[in-house]
């Protein structure tokens, strides 16, 4: 499935990555001064500013592909019904080469964005922020992109709200099990619907 090839294909490019450059920490290059800002009591810089700003941007871009072009409309049919999208006349395998494409662009949008903000890479940095993203998508529910940034958001809300309370060890084992708790009441997560498909004999 493509889920499988993704997660292998992550899995290739992060042992090659070791394999060429070995497990030594590297140093993000500087590319903007951090300059901080104080609002309401709470210190923020530039550059997470900066990262929530191109973040929405990114977002509210994709979703006026998917939602209003041929080949949004397309990936979406896709996504609802792959069996039946040929039969439309719609080439299946440039669409999920797209898909691919774009998927790797936000993702590498989202490791530079990641590099500004803790200016220090390894071979596997990228291996939890992963999970957490696929997380937040099941969360917003399948197949929307608002949910999926809404839930990203509440994902990071939750992180903070519970390190401020209880000892950081214990951070993602709440978080997630809130969210555990949400998908159990809300399976198909905060904004999306089922979906269910009848056979005819």
């Amino acid at each position: 499935s493509a889920a499988i090839t993704g997660l292998m294909i992550g899995i290739i490019l992060e042992t090659g990555n070791l394999a060429l450059l070995g497990a030594q920490r590297l140093s993000f290059p500087a590319l903007i001064e951090t300059n901080t800002f104080n609002v309401l009591g709470v210190s923020i810089t530039n550059k997470k500013i900066m990262i929530v700003v191109v973040s929405l941007l990114l977002m509210a871009a994709l979703h006026q592909f998917v939602m209003r072009t041929k080949w949004g409309m397309a990936m979406r049919a896709t996504a609802y019904d792959f069996a039946v999208v040929p039969l439309m006349g719609i080439p299946l395998n440039t669409v999920a080469a797209l898909t691919f494409a774009l998927g790797s662009a936000l993702a590498a949008a989202a490791g530079i964005l990641f590099g500004v903000a803790y200016p220090v890479l390894d071979p596997y940095m990228g291996v939890l922020i992963g999970w957490k993203a696929f997380v937040a998508a099941i969360l917003g529910g399948r197949g929307s992109i608002l949910g999926a940034a809404l839930a990203g958001f509440l994902l990071g809300f939750i992180e903070i709200f519970v390190a401020t309370i209880f000892p950081s060890t214990l951070r993602d084992l709440i978080a997630y099990s809130i969210i555990l708790l949400i998908l159990t009441f809300r399976p198909h997560g905060l904004f999306g619907e089922a979906h269910t498909a009848r056979l005819r004999l």
